[in-house]
């Protein structure tokens, strides 16, 4: 018996993706890590990316939203132990981040409380 896969519904078919962001911007409106151009950050996806992030300059205001940018796109975060918005002082240091999108709700979700050295 043969049952039909619907690809788009798989999580991590071809393993954890891990990026590295190239930079970080301070503005008075929000905190950007900006990632890498790549053609598969427009594909539909649904599972784990683990975010390499740099530390964010001393002083910054810890209330300023978090975005991500890549492809000419923005995504906002999203704190996966609160459900809000991720700020500044959600991200306490560099390092590693595990995180959960889901491109078919557009919900970027950072485990705020996993990340390494």
């Amino acid at each position: 018996m043969s049952f039909p896969i619907n690809p788009y519904i798989l999580a991590n078919t071809q393993g954890i993706p891990r990026l590295k962001a190239t930079g970080v911007t301070v503005t008075a409106t929000e905190v950007r890590f900006s990632f890498v151009n790549h053609q598969f950050l427009n594909y539909p996806f649904v599972g784990k990316i683990l975010f390499k992030l740099p530390a964010i300059p001393a002083g910054t205001t810890t209330t300023l939203p978090v975005v991500f940018s890549t492809n000419g796109n923005s995504q906002s975060a999203v704190s996966y132990e609160t459900g809000e918005t991720l700020t500044v002082a959600d991200i306490a240091r560099a390092g590693i981040y595990d995180a959960i999108y889901d491109s078919e709700d557009g919900i970027l979700y950072i485990h705020t409380t996993t990340a390494t050295a």
